[in-house]
């Protein structure tokens, strides 16, 4: 049995759910167009995932096979429903920015898919772990893409004007495409590839050697 620290870590680099799984892509591309909104998402599925695992972990006993999936889509409704009150609530802005993709986490791939795979198979603290690595390999994805998109795409970061020079002159022209939708699909294809590049060399490093005779 995997210890706890590789229960947290998996989620994190092994299964990443976007650059290895390729789930959750919906709002990778959609709200990733800034730092801001890309770690407001995150935190928000973050805190669904590890909620719903949570209760489909705790609950596994009471929850019949046959209807497994309806009682876990209702559990993540009611953690959806409540971190979008909450949010409405506390951070309205933030809400507005993200609009409709707050109550479409109901459906992200990710959530069901841990809920199924993991939590309801697992003990209470053994898939509190997993949600929480998977959510925070979930957010980690959000901001790198989103930190991308807005440094290169709009030329500030986390709403600040970067590309200046000592005198306030714009010394960057911003990609203005990479904030646009087609921008985001490119980025993300980009990101995924040299990860797994990275993660091909790791596992045979002689493939990428090179013997000149």
């Amino acid at each position: 049995m995997p210890s706890y620290r590789e229960e947290f870590t998996k989620g994190i680099f092994k299964n990443n759910g976007i650059f290895v799984l390729m789930l959750g892509l919906c709002p990778a591309l959609a709200v990733t167009t800034s730092v801001t909104n890309a770690f407001a998402m995150g935190m928000a599925a973050s805190a669904v995932l590890i909620c719903s695992n949570v209760i489909v972990s705790a609950l596994r006993g009471l929850i019949p096979k046959a209807v497994r999936i309806p009682c876990f889509i209702v559990v993540i409704a009611t953690f959806v429903t409540m971190v979008d009150m909450v949010m409405k609530g506390f951070f309205y802005e933030q809400s507005r920015a993200l609009a409709i993709f707050i109550p479409l986490i109901v459906v992200n791939c990710i959530i069901l898919g841990r809920a199924e795979a993991f939590g309801y198979k697992n003990t209470v603290f053994r898939s509190f772990l997993d949600g929480a690595g998977t959510g925070l390999g979930f957010t980690l994805a959000l901001i790198l893409i989103g930190g991308i998109r807005e440094v290169l795409g709009a030329g500030t970061l986390l709403g600040y004007p970067i590309w200046l020079d000592a005198y306030g002159r714009t010394v960057f022209q911003p990609m203005t495409g990479l904030v646009l939708a087609p921008g985001a699909f490119i980025v993300v294809g980009l990101l995924m590839a040299g990860f797994r590049a990275i993660g091909r060399h790791r596992q045979h490093p002689q493939m990428d050697q090179v013997t000149w005779e």
